[in-house]
């Protein structure tokens, strides 16, 4: 009875060992993915891994207020611009449906703002007066080769009357001489009067020089049929006696090849206290993708950018007056791609990194170098390594500014390109010959990096892609801390969303760092899904935020200007060690200009601190600025914003 009870016993165990062999067998990968998923989220909150790594969370937006952000700037309210325009949607664009928010960090709040026209794909940059300068936008989406239905491209009007400009109106109509086709104007023009040309020793009258007007223009009726190969002059339908003699059209290829999103002129200032839109003078030349960067004398410099017929601007740049709000070409005309990280320098003089973000010749205008704008000289500097790999790449003036070092992280190839860098490059302008030498590598090469300026004097790097727009779900979901001190870099914890085209970062008043947007092509990574555009807003809180205390700052004055001093309350003073103001951010494109951290004198007394602003106008343009203290840990206090007239 024994034995027969043993086997019986034996063969149960025997069964429920198979049962549980068969069990795990089907649900092991499950199991493990939840057994690998619960550990990883006990490992990353606890308090001995943040203190070390940091923890990213995601900000619970209410589904109403969620957008398509592609641009985001820091005002000094405190709150965060979050500007999608059209969103990079053709339906949203067609039903002119353009979207910002306002969101206040603090409360979570979030507020809809009234938006003037479409600013996707626009330029900004923080202006002395505490306004946001917001330029440039889009005025057609773009059409590709397969799309296009109607031959189309540019028309030149040329007007050869001295006496006066001519307006065209949109949907008129141009008949080649020649070719016998017609094809409609998108847009109305005004066309300057010629100009009189005359001998300077004798006087004497030469020519005149027709106004010259560019418009878009699209054949009257679908095919191929339509298209021209060759140039030809076009009559104008509807005018009448001199204008008919004197206004005429000329246009190259007129074809159904792919047509490029186009620019727009118009201008504004965000004012963050009235927090809405102001309308200013428009810029010269429409924009798509442009770059604005400071001046030495508070002006702000227009550059590059797709026109509003959907080619590169010329190299024809220009310059924004704050007090009068108008705008006024450069004598010097120089090209570069669009979104170029242009950045102002001690001396007056303007550095292009070679970072950018897109459209341009291969050829042209990519080499990095020192731009003289008042003589137009341009010197290049030498030893970047992957040169052709400088597409998405992020560019971030290390801490402190006074060092006039740049670093240029990651970047890919001209256009859809699958190659991507994993290099830093770091140059010293303060050299007596700057040259690019190699940082520390990333894991992998990296496009859409984001980089933002921390008060410890550390660089958060974090998010990008592999491949272009994420193609092959390449997202890297990898952050690193770049120590400017000492040139290293540290892998910190990883993100929990992917970020490639169309994201940013943001520095916050608090120390902690927003994430925004994505924008990738496919949703698989087989590439057969369309994408869909990531609104989730991500917060970065560093290590320093996990220590047990940080600084107190408060009191003090609101303004300082440039060569004074201001002293503010602290609640100890003995452990602080250094004073920044770090510039806030207008983030987009893979392109944040704004952001800088410049180095304060300091004076500790008994429950105070006096900070000392350097005298420099090029180091420290006006505007308002986030003044953080640091302890002896490399913990920042909360910022006090202060203002430079």
């Amino acid at each position: 009875m024994k034995d027969r009870s043993s086997r019986r016993r034996a063969r149960r165990i025997a069964i429920g060992a198979a049962v549980v062999v068969a069990l795990t067998a089907m649900n092991g990968p499950a199991l493990y993915r939840f057994g690998t998923e619960t550990y990883h989220d006990y490992k990353i909150n606890k308090p001995e891994y943040k203190a070390a790594n940091g923890q990213w969370k995601i900000v619970d937006f209410p589904d109403e207020f969620r957008q398509n952000t592609i641009h985001a700037a820091l005002l000094h309210t405190g709150k965060v611009l979050m500007v999608a325009g059209s969103g990079n949607n053709q339906e949203n664009f067609d039903a002119q449906r353009f979207d910002t928010r306002l969101w206040d960090p603090e409360t979570n709040e979030v507020k809809r703002v009234e938006t003037p026209t479409d600013l996707f794909c626009a330029g900004h940059t923080q202006l002395g007066n505490g306004n946001l300068l917001i330029a440039g936008g889009t005025k057609r989406y773009e059409k590709l080769e397969g799309d296009v239905t109607k031959a189309g491209g540019l028309m030149v009007v040329h007007n050869e009357n001295p006496d006066k400009p001519i307006t065209i109106p949109a949907g008129t109509r141009f008949v080649g001489k020649t070719n016998g086709k017609a094809f409609v104007s998108k847009d109305p023009v005004v066309v300057e009067r010629a100009k009189k040309v005359f001998d300077k020793e004798t006087g004497r009258f030469l020519r005149n020089d027709p106004g010259l007007g560019r418009i878009y223009v699209e054949a009257a009726k679908s095919g191929a049929k339509y298209e021209t190969g060759t140039q030809d002059n076009y009559r104008i339908e509807g005018l009448k006696g001199d204008d008919a003699r004197n206004t005429y059209g000329m246009a190259e290829k007129l074809a159904l090849d792919k047509k490029d999103f186009q620019g727009i002129k118009d201008a504004f200032e965000f004012d963050p206290v009235a927090e809405k839109y102001i309308p200013v003078d428009p810029m010269n030349e429409a924009r798509w993708y442009p770059t604005l960067t400071t001046l030495s004398d508070g002006k702000v410099l227009s550059l590059s950018g797709l026109d509003e017929i959907g080619q590169l601007v010329p190299g024809k740049n220009e310059v924004y007056d704050p007090e009068d709000q108008d705008w006024t070409y450069t004598e010097g005309v120089r090209q570069f791609p669009t979104y170029p990280a242009v950045s102002l320098m001690q001396n007056g003089k303007l550095f292009y990194s070679g970072s950018n973000a897109g459209y341009g010749p291969a050829d042209k205008g990519r080499d990095p170098g020192i731009w003289d704008l008042e003589s137009n000289e341009f010197t290049k500097v030498p030893g970047l390594s992957d040169p052709k790999l400088m597409e998405t790449s992020q560019t971030v003036q290390l801490p402190p500014a006074q060092d006039e070092r740049f670093m240029v992280v990651g970047g890919g190839g001209v256009g859809e390109s699958r190659q991507a860098s994993k290099k830093t490059r770091i140059v010293d302008l303060l050299a007596q010959t700057p040259r690019f030498e190699d940082g520390p590598e990333l894991s992998e090469g990296t496009r859409y990096p984001q980089a933002s300026i921390l008060p410890d004097d550390t660089v958060l790097i974090s998010g990008g892609s592999a491949d272009y727009r994420g193609r092959g779900s390449s997202d890297i979901l990898q952050a690193r801390l770049f120590d400017a001190k000492d040139d290293t870099m540290e892998r910190v914890a990883d993100p929990l969303v992917g970020r490639n085209y169309h994201s940013g970062s943001v520095l916050l008043p608090d120390g902690r760092v927003m994430f925004f947007g994505s924008d990738p092509l496919y949703a698989d990574k087989a590439n057969t899904k369309p994408g869909t555009f990531e609104q989730r807003v991500e917060i970065y809180t560093p290590p320093y935020l996990f220590r047990d205390e940080r600084p107190s700052l408060s009191g003090g004055p609101q303004t300082v200007r440039r060569g004074g001093s201001a002293t503010f309350t602290t609640r100890d003073s003995a452990p602080l060690k250094t004073a920044r103001l770090i510039r806030p951010s207008a983030s987009t494109h893979v392109t944040d200009i704004d952001q800088k951290s410049v180095a304060l004198e300091m004076e500790k007394g008994e429950g105070s601190v006096t900070v000392t602003v350097p005298k420099s106008r090029n180091l420290v343009p006006s505007g308002w600025y986030m003044l953080f203290v640091t302890d002896d840990r490399g913990t920042p206090s909360k910022a006090q914003w202060v203002r430079v007239p």
